[in-house]
Parts: structure tokens; C-alpha cells; sequence
């Protein structure tokens, strides 16, 4: 891919009546991108968050977990959810309720490698049916009266990388924007992703394209946008502990400048801050237990990031993990000590 940066004085993306406040997008990851999450990343600069994936089957929404994806209190609009499965009627069902319940947007996931998913024929398994991708994108846009998006890889595998034409069937269907991560099902997150496929599909299709896979900082997103021509970059793992990146991503592409990377006391706010959502949303048992993989996402820069991480990960307390960040701020962790509550 071409090193070279081109001025990105486009117009923001709309998505029907939406339109994105930057060109940096939060994308949707099961187990990671729940609401404390979500709301950090709006706040520091993401152009729209997505929920994690709820499956389109109802009759499981009763759990736990399903509850707690489906609560967007207090998060400002628009209110994206992210459906899966594999039956057009289902989905369809699912993305009412979603809409009944707040969803502005709807989100039909495409994209999902993991084995759980795909053998249920959902996920990036559609991708191997055209016929059924069709039935079902027509399916739930008719059901609502929100937009709707589809996140997809390239194909299933290389020798069936069929991005252009599942995307000319979104187009045909209604999608009103199109997120794409340049990788096939096959590859998961091995190898690096490639941007070919899609500049390919954003010259086909004539609605938003969101370009996802490797984006890792500013000046790589700006080269994905001139590459491929996209109309936004989705982020996802490169958000993981580094939530600052949207904000660098459109301060860069307004002014072409690089932010300075956040002082440790911000990184230190930022953390206690998301503790503190993460106790409040989960409450303490389950709070604590879900920053730990948080935490080491934050701590994966840091020297000596894997004893900082079991130093953190016997952490029993809410307390004890603001001690741990407070002497983690000001230098003054003793890596030596495991004892569980001192930090």
C-alpha cells in the first residue's frame, strides 16, 4: 500500500438520516465493546460505537449477558446494535425488538469468524451462501424503519473472495453502509489484512464503505481512506486499551498533525474512570473480573507487562485495582508482592 497521505477534507459519512461525527468508527467485538466501553470511545473522539453481537434468537435474551448487550442507558444516539444468526425471520424479529427497545441503527453481522458462530451457520458462514445473505439482508430491512448496516469479510476463503458481489447484494437490498474487514473467514486474524478487495468494493457500490483490519494509529488509517477510497475506518482491537485512538485518527485526518500520545496521568483518569463504569454496570463481583481484561490491555505497552498483569489479575477488590493504577501512575508498584488486596 502506498505511503503517501492525501488531504482528507471529505464529507462525513451518513448512515439514512445519521450523520458521523468523525471517520473513526468503534467496531462491534464480543466481550469487549460493552456500554463503559463504548461510551469511553465516544467520548474520545469515535464517530458512531456498535454493540456487541446479541443473537437474533429471543428466546435467549432472558440471560444475563444477553440484558446487559441490549442496555444502552444513557448512551447518546444514535444507538447502534449489532443482530446475528442464520434464519431471515429471526433476524428480522430480532432487529424489531432491537428497534422497540432503542436501536437507531441496526447491524446484521457477517463478519464473525469464531467456530461457535460460523457452525451456526451465522457470522462469516453466510458468506458462503449468496442466496441466503440476499433473503435475509431483504428480510430485516423490510422489518424495520431504521437503517441498516452489514459488517462482512472479503469471502470465506481466497480462492472465494466474493466481497464484490455480496456488497452489490446489500446495495440492491437496502444496506446503508457496508463495514468490511479485509480478511476472509479462513485467514481469522492471522497474516495482515488486505485493502484490495476493499477498494474493489467501495468502486462497485455507491454506499458508505467502512474499512476495518490492522488500523493501528493516524497515519495508517489515513493511508487505508486514500487507498481504498473509504468513506471511514472501523476500528477494533486497535481500540483495545488504546481508546485515545479515535481521537488521534480525526485529529489527524482534520489537520494532519499527530496528537502527543497520553501523559500517564491521562492514562491513569482514563483507567479509573473505566473501572469505575465497569463496577457500576457489572457491580463489584463480576465488575472486577471483566477490568482484568481491560487492564491488561492497557498494560500491554507497559515494561514488564506480563507481571503487571498477573500483579492486577489477583486483585479482589474494586479499591484494591485504583490503588494498583494510582501506583502504577506514580512508579511505586511493588511487582514482587502478589498479595491479593495490596496494590
Amino acid at each position: 500500500m502506498p505511503t503517501h497521505v492525501s488531504s482528507q477534507a471529505m464529507p462525513l459519512p451518513r448512515i439514512g438520516a445519521y450523520a458521523l461525527s468523525s471517520r473513526a468508527i468503534l467496531a462491534p467485538m464480543a466481550g469487549v465493546t460493552d456500554r463503559p466501553f463504548r461510551q469511553l470511545c465516544r467520548e474520545l473522539g469515535a464517530g458512531l460505537v456498535v454493540s456487541e453481537m446479541v443473537t437474533s434468537d429471543t428466546r435467549l435474551w432472558h440471560t444475563r449477558k444477553s440484558r446487559q448487550r441490549l442496555d444502552h442507558t444513557g448512551e447518546p444516539g444514535p444507538r447502534a446494535v449489532q443482530i446475528a444468526g442464520g434464519d431471515a425471520a429471526m433476524l428480522a424479529e430480532a432487529a424489531r425488538l432491537n428497534v422497540a427497545q432503542g436501536a437507531e441503527i441496526v447491524d446484521i453481522n457477517m463478519g464473525c469468524p469464531a467456530k461457535k458462530v460460523c457452525n451456526k451457520a451465522a457470522g462469516s458462514a453466510l458468506l458462503r451462501d449468496e442466496r441466503l445473505v440476499a433473503e435475509i439482508l431483504e428480510a430485516v430491512v423490510a422489518a424495520v424503519d431504521v437503517p441498516v448496516t452489514l459488517k462482512i469479510r472479503t469471502g470465506w476463503c481466497p480462492q472465494t473472495r466474493n466481497g464484490v458481489r455480496v456488497a452489490k447484494l446489500a446495495e440492491s437490498a437496502g444496506i446503508q453502509a457496508l463495514a468490511v474487514h479485509g480478511r476472509t473467514r479462513e485467514q481469522r486474524y492471522r497474516g495482515e489484512a488486505e485493502y484490495d478487495t476493499i477498494a474493489a468494493i467501495k468502486q462497485a457500490v455507491s454506499l458508505p464503505v467502512f474499512a476495518n483490519g490492522d488500523i493501528d494509529g493516524a497515519e495508517k488509517a489515513a493511508r487505508v481512506l486514500d487507498y481504498t477510497k473509504a468513506d471511514a475506518v472501523m476500528i477494533g482491537r486497535g481500540a483495545q486499551g488504546n481508546p485515545w485512538i479515535f481521537r488521534e485518527i480525526d485529529h489527524y485526518l482534520r489537520t494532519g498533525d499527530c496528537l502527543p500520545r497520553p501523559t500517564p496521568d491521562d492514562i491513569a483518569t482514563l483507567m479509573h474512570r473505566h473501572l469505575e463504569a465497569l463496577h457500576a454496570f457489572y457491580g463489584e463481583h463480576m465488575g472486577v473480573r471483566i477490568a482484568r481484561k481491560h487492564v491488561g490491555w492497557y498494560l500491554a505497552t507497559q515494561p514488564q507487562a506480563a507481571a503487571l498483569r498477573a500483579r492486577f489479575n489477583v486483585l479482589e477488590q474494586p479499591s484494591a485495582q485504583h490503588r494498583f493504577v494510582d501506583a502504577l501512575a506514580h512508579d511505586t508498584l511493588e511487582l514482587a508482592s502478589t498479595g491479593s488486596n495490596a496494590a
